[in-house]
Formats: C-alpha cells, structure tokens, sequence
C-alpha cells in the first residue's frame, strides 16, 4: 500500500507535472488540495488535470472568508507593505495554504506533503517552515526544487504525458492569484529594461482606456478593518471584489519591482492588486486622523517588521503574535469614513471623518472666531523647545566669535 502525500495543488503547469511525478516517481498515492483564496478560476479545468496526472482525489476548499478574516485585514491593519510597494497578497495565502496542507494530512492519514515551489522562490520557505511548524513528523517534498525541471521542460513533460495546461511556451508566465492580488512573473518579464506587454495584466486596464470621469467612493472602517463601501454594509468577500473591479477599471493597482527575495536574488516581479492599494491608502488617511504622531511613526516601524515576517515565511511565531498584539490595540479608535476619487491610475482623497478624531478645527483654525489656540503660551513653548540646543551651543560649540558659521557644517 503507498503511503499517501497531499500536494498544495493550483491546477497549473507546476502543480499538475508535479502531481505526475509524485506518483511516477515516488510512489506516492496523490490526493490533491486547491485552496480557493479568490480569483480561483477554472476549478473544473483543474479537476480535470489532476485526473490527467493520475492523483487519486481533488479537494477544493473556499477559503476566501478566513484568508481575508484571519490573514488580509490583521496585514492591512499593520499596513502591511514589503519593501515600500508589494502588498504581500501571495505570502499572506501561504500560512493558510500550509495549516489546510496539514489539517487534510492528518484526516487522511498521509505521511508527507508537497508543493511545487521552485527551489528560487519564497514560497517554498513559507510553505516549508509552516507545515514543518505546524506538525514536524510530516515529511515534505518540493516537487520542482528536487525534480529540478525548467518550465520549458514542464511544458514538454505535460504534452508527453497528455496533461492539458494553461501555459504554452509563447506565453510562459507564472501567475499566482488571489483575493489581496495577482503575481505575474517569467518568459519576458525576466528582462527588467522591457516594459510589462500588456497581456500581462488581466485585472487592471491601461489608463488609455480608463474612464473619462472618476469614481468617488466612500470606505468605511471599524476599528481598523473596512466594513461597507458607499454606506452598504458588505462582507469581506463582497467588498474586496468590488474594490478590485472598481479600482481595476480605473487602472488602480499596477506594480512593477524589482524584488529582494529571502532566497538572495533579485526578482522582477508584476503585481495587480486594486483593492489592496486602496484600502492601504484608505486606511493610512484614517490613522493619521486618529493616531498620535507618536503611535503613527512607531507603527510604521512594527509594519516593516510585520512586512519582513509575513514575506519570509514567519507567520507561525511567537513574533509575529506580539506584533499583532501592539498593532490590534493601536486599531481600538481606528473607525471612520474616508472618501476617495479613483481616476486615472490615481487615487486622491476627498474627506475623511472618525468618532473619535484627534483633529480640532477649533486649534487648527486660523479665523478668530471659534478659535481655542492661545497664541501667547508659544513664546514660553520655543524658548523652553530650544534650551537644550541653547546651552550646548554656547558651553561646548561657541568658542570663537567665527564659530556660528561652523554649526550648519558636519565638520
């Protein structure tokens, strides 16, 4: 009897040859797991590959709520952004994908698991680190890493082997989607002094075919997690696809970097992520509404380190669960409006408002009437401001008459 392995299966060119070879290969007796997290697709199509591949079972579960519940919306209440530009939507799927990885091992009593990461990827290491956190005795196999096959190689393989694929090799790109975005990298995307074709994208439109007029659109937030749109409460689900298909439409979300990923290369990489860059926006203009100066710059911090986590696989620590401590208290008075104008690839906030803002009109006003600012108490403020920069200057850095032109030098 073979031992049986569960393969994080996509439905694609990797995962499908992959779900072959396990078999061929190693002996395994394959059951398959999809994880819906959103932008799925052809589920029937990839049904009907990993019968081609010989596995013996096919298991899609819709994880769309708890990926956004549990993992997007914790990300986006830190401000969650790698490397200043990539939303993190491929890394945010990969702890859910390795907790489904074991929970369907363990029901069926396998032995090991696999995926079809490649050995210069990152998401090998988020999946690996996951599953080997989550259950030790479970043996992982990295399909493509071990079997070391290029995708023109993959391509031949699952034509020799009469497994139907979605990729030709005039088109060979390496897409990943879900909910929070679309990853779009390989073929001639490798060369980063050549603009992405625009084939390339499938989510967001060229700003030449953009509407003429924007859009406004009214987030609504409670504490710190976006709730309705345009005063219609919506789930989670809802509300990130019609945020998707209205930034979409405005071509809100292109990304296009060059990447350092944990494995020490650099990668050009093609991002589509509308609803994830207008939430960040939406939601920083809310903070800055809300938080302390103080609380606002130190977040900043923890979401760089929250970003760094997330991205390298770090998710089931407990780090990670002391960054999400500090980032949900800083969230308990983040809930309010914020309206933005969606036009040509821009986004331009119209108003914010929250219960419980820290702005006073009645301090920031500059017309007498209604104004609650005393003017006099500045003058004792700025000489009590400077007094440490005061008596340094005239005991440690004055000494000469000529030295006041000194002090704006770094010599």
């Amino acid at each position: 009897m073979p031992e049986k392995i569960v393969l994080a299966y996509s439905g694609g060119l990797d995962t499908s040859v992959a779900a072959h070879w396990l078999r061929v290969e190693r002996g395994y007796e394959v059951h398959c797991l999809t994880v819906d997290l959103g932008a799925l697709g052809d589920v029937e199509g990839a049904r009907r590959r990993s019968t081609e591949a010989g596995a013996a079972s096919i298991d899609v579960v819709d994880a769309r709520e708890d990926f956004l519940r549990y993992f997007v919306f914790p990300a986006l209440q830190a401000n969650v952004i790698y490397e200043g530009r990539y939303p993190l939507a491929t890394a945010l799927g990969r702890p859910l994908i390795a907790k489904l990885l074991v929970d369907k091992a363990r029901a069926i009593g396998a032995t090991a698991v696999a995926h079809g990461c490649t050995g210069k990827g990152n998401d090998q290491v988020r999946l690996d680190v996951g599953v080997q956190t989550l259950a030790p005795d479970l043996a992982i196999v990295g399909t493509t890493r071990e079997h070391s096959i290029s995708r023109d190689e993959a391509l031949t393989y699952a034509a020799k082997h009469g497994i139907s694929v979605r990729q030709t090799l005039a088109s060979p790109y390496s897409t990943d989607e879900n909910l929070w975005g679309r990853s779009v990298e390989a073929g001639v995307l490798e060369d980063p002094w050549l603009a992405p074709p625009e084939d390339v994208f499938e989510w967001t439109k060229p700003l030449d075919q953009t509407p003429a007029k924007p859009v406004v659109v009214e987030i609504r937030f409670e504490q710190g997690i976006p709730v309705a749109l345009d005063g219609e409460p919506l789930g989670p689900v809802a509300l990130v696809e019609r945020l998707n298909a209205l930034g979409g439409e405005h071509g809100i979300g292109r990304i296009d970097m060059i990447e350092n990923r944990l494995v020490g290369i650099k990668s050009r990489e093609i991002y589509e992520s509308p609803a994830a860059v207008i939430l960040l926006e939406a939601h920083q203009i809310l903070e800055q509404l809300t938080l302390t100066k103080q609380q606002v710059r130190f977040k900043d911090r923890v979401g760089q380190e929250y970003a760094d986590l997330v991205y390298n696989g770090l998710w089931f620590t407990s780090h990670h669960r002391d960054l999400a401590q500090y980032v949900t208290s800083t969230q308990r008075h983040v809930t309010g409006d914020v309206k933005l104008r969606l036009w040509h690839g821009t986004i331009m906030v119209q108003g914010r408002r929250a219960e419980k803002s820290l702005y006073s009109q009645q301090l920031a006003t500059y017309n007498k009437e209604g104004d609650l600012f005393d003017q006099s108490h500045a003058q004792g403020f700025i000489k009590l401001h400077g007094l440490q920069a005061q008596i340094q200057a005239h005991r440690q850095m004055l000494t000469e008459p000529g030295d006041l032109l000194r002090l704006a030098s770094p010599e």
